[in-house]
């Protein structure tokens, strides 16, 4: 059976007006076929309806007028080479003249006694003035203009492409094509309800479409769409063609949906598919090992640990296999919930591999793990870019489970465990999505388990993270110190320094971070790590100052790490490579110095590497940002430590691609929707799909 043809598949090439130049200009705004013209989405809108006399119009004012050509001439010089047509307007209260450097052929398309309409910035005011305005002779009876009159829609574009020839092309296309576009299926497909009566877990699918091809939205009577958006023909119509600027706004949250439920569809169809064709391993384990472990802990699991490893657990003995994201804010105790998962899957005879982005983190939880692992008999292996172990000097090692902890080494082909039944990534934004699917293709359907220290708000949740099932360890454990945070400006550092002196003197240790390893950028006033640690040494002398950065050899960052530690070095100065993993209870200042250009989160992060003991913990954030709005950023992390809030925030201001990368993500490019802004469509959308896949 033949698929039937979508015209709006058609390639642009096909268009009226579309040669070769004009083809390749559009292939390079990724515009190839009539669903691409359509969707392209205006980066602003300029209202052009309302109209100021000449006589009102200022200099540098961006405005529509209107008046009579009473005169228009062409002169040339330089012998023809360069020239300027200009044409003078008279609307009755004062004279604008319009000119057009070196187009000559502008000439032809004015007369004298024209009524012309006029969209520019007024450039000179004696004469008034407006170079290379916008222009349309208006002619009696003529339908409204597509470039004045009205809302105008302003496109991305490129060299040498104008933008009224792209905007008479979507206009043109839009006006052929209109009727064709067709509401998703999925969305088709929601049963009919009356407006009235409409079952309440139900009342939002009872609106109805517009009907394809309307200009004014008038209601369909057989395509039920949702509460208060327009259907996607007249979204269409409103994105290029809107009456009111709410229109625009209106037009953007309906494709935007649109698209969300498409990447709903993708997510949930792509978890049906695994449940449906993998079985879960037995590995909820017998307790045996487990209960060894809690009683050489030396305290008690809080009840959001037990609560998660119940979760878990059933997870692991289910049908399924399991996929699960653990949220916990710093310092909450995921390491523990995640050893009590390995010792589960170790029980009952199978590998274990745990990633984490850095080797500072990965030679950590190595070190953890031997600790705890060790006298269990259960042989632990690290495998980094530059560190190899081997479990053969565990003694009494139970050869048949391993649990094998390292960075991206572990998706490398060098790495094949004999019977991989679980797998575990740390700081799981640090990684993409497919690096977590190259490492599960070790095994056969393992059991995934990732975690993150970043609280994610809840629009990522549902999408990047959409096809995992959420544990939240939303209560710390006992006996941990609250951080208090400030925020100063730099002329207050001496005074922070003798500070962090009088934390030293009493016997604690500090951490100092910077957002660069060397080179500091003297015009952008931030500063390297590299550059200030001779800097501190005096400033802190005679107490010991390490420094630490991510471009150190392995081993040395090993001997600083355990410097610190011991409590050998009192001071360690640093980059962001401490933002996880990082487990000192004696450090309880942190010093942050350029500390507007790190995100929200990370600080958080940064943060949660004090407050570890019982001491009183103060963290310093050193702003050298001007702005108000970046100081003001900075005060959320004084107000709050609820790191939920802080992701929010972060959302909000920096928008997901700077949280995540695009990349990491695995999420597809989306031309209208917004996780700063569109979490309620994103539930919704959800909702959706998941009843139609039911």
């Amino acid at each position: 059976m033949t698929q039937s043809f979508n015209p709006l598949e058609m390639p642009v090439a096909d268009l009226r007006g579309v040669g070769s130049e004009r083809l390749a200009q559009l292939a390079r705004l990724g515009l190839n076929t009539v669903n691409d013209l359509l969707l392209h989405r205006p980066r602003r809108y300029e209202d052009r309806r309302h109209f100021k006399a000449i006589v009102e119009l200022r200099l540098n004012d961006v405005a529509t007028t209107r008046g009579k050509v009473v005169a228009a001439g062409l002169k040339r010089w330089s012998g023809g080479s360069k020239s300027v047509f200009e044409m003078i307007l008279d609307d009755g209260t004062a004279r604008l003249h319009c000119r057009w450097w070196n187009l000559p052929f502008m000439q032809n398309y004015f007369q004298v006694g024209d009524d012309v309409l006029v969209f520019g910035k007024l450039n000179s005011g004696k004469p008034r003035t407006i170079d290379h305005p916008e222009t349309e002779v208006v002619e009696p009876g003529e339908k409204i203009s597509i470039h004045l009159n009205r809302i105008v829609p302003i496109y991305p574009s490129t060299e040498g492409l104008p933008q009224r020839w792209l905007r008479s092309l979507i206009s043109r296309t839009l006006e052929e094509f209109e009727s064709r576009i067709q509401e998703p299926k999925i969305i088709l497909a929601v049963p009919r309800e009356r407006a009235d009566g409409v079952p309440a877990g139900r009342a939002r699918h009872s609106v109805r479409a517009s009907v394809p091809g309307s200009k004014d939205g008038a209601p369909r009577t057989d395509a039920p769409c949702l509460v208060g958006l327009p259907g996607r023909a007249h979204a269409i119509r409103l994105l290029h063609s809107p009456e009111e600027m709410a229109d625009t706004e209106s037009a953007r949250r309906r494709l935007a949906f649109d698209e969300l439920v498409d990447l709903q569809i993708a997510i949930q169809t792509r978890r049906r598919r695994l449940e449906a064709s993998a079985r879960g391993l037995p590995c909820s384990g017998d307790n045996r090992m487990i209960r060894k472990f809690l009683a050489q802990l030396g305290f008690q699991l809080t009840e959001a640990q037990t609560k998660v490893l119940r979760e878990i657990r059933a997870d692991m003995g289910g049908a399924h296999p399991m996929r699960r994201l653990l949220q916990g804010d710093v310092g909450s105790g995921k390491t523990v919930v995640a050893a009590s998962t390995a010792l589960m899957a170790l029980e009952s005879g199978f590998d274990v591999a745990l990633m984490a982005p850095t080797e500072i983190l990965a030679e950590q939880h190595y070190r953890n793990f031997q600790k705890w692992f060790r006298p269990l008999g259960i042989p632990v292996e690290l495998s980094t870019g530059s560190v190899k172990t081997t479990s053969s000097s565990t003694p009494g090692a139970l050869r048949s489970a391993i649990l094998f902890i390292g960075t991206h080494a572990l998706i490398e082909k060098s790495f094949g465990p004999d019977k991989l039944g679980l797998v575990i990534i740390d700081e799981q934004h640090k990684f993409g999505v497919a690096q977590r699917e190259k490492l599960l293709r070790k095994g056969v359907y393992p059991h995934l388990l990732v975690m993150t220290a970043t609280p994610i708000p809840r629009t990522l949740g549902l999408t990047v993270y959409g096809d995992l099932d959420l544990s939240v360890i939303d209560q710390l454990p006992a006996g941990r110190a609250k951080i208090k945070t400030f925020v100063r400006s730099e002329e207050k550092l001496p005074k922070v320094w003798e500070f962090v002196r009088g934390k030293l003197s009493e016997g604690r240790q500090a951490f100092v971070v910077y957002p660069r390893v060397e080179e500091s950028d003297e015009k952008s006033g931030l500063k390297a790590v590299t550059k200030e640690f001779e800097n501190l040494q005096k400033v802190f002398a005679p107490y010991r100052v390490g420094l630490l950065h991510g471009r150190l050899r392995s081993e040395a960052k090993e001997a600083v790490m355990a410097e610190f530690h011991a409590n050998k070095l009192q001071v360690l100065l640093a980059t962001s490579v401490v933002e996880v993993g990082i487990d000192v209870p004696n450090a309880t200042v942190m010093l942050i110095e350029n500390a507007d250009r790190f995100g929200l989160a990370q600080l958080h992060q940064l943060r949660g590497r004090i407050g570890r003991g019982a001491a009183e913990s103060v963290c310093i954030l050193i702003a050298s940002a001007k702005s108000v709005e970046a100081n003001e950023r900075l005060r959320v992390l004084e107000e709050t430590s609820d790191g939920f809030r802080i992701a929010e925030e972060d959302l909000k201001l920096r928008g997901p691609g700077e949280l995540i990368g695009q990349q990491q993500s695995g999420l597809p490019p989306f031309r209208f929707a917004d996780f700063r802004s569109d979490r309620e469509l994103v539930e919704r959308a959800r909702e959706l799909v998941r009843e139609r896949l039911k």
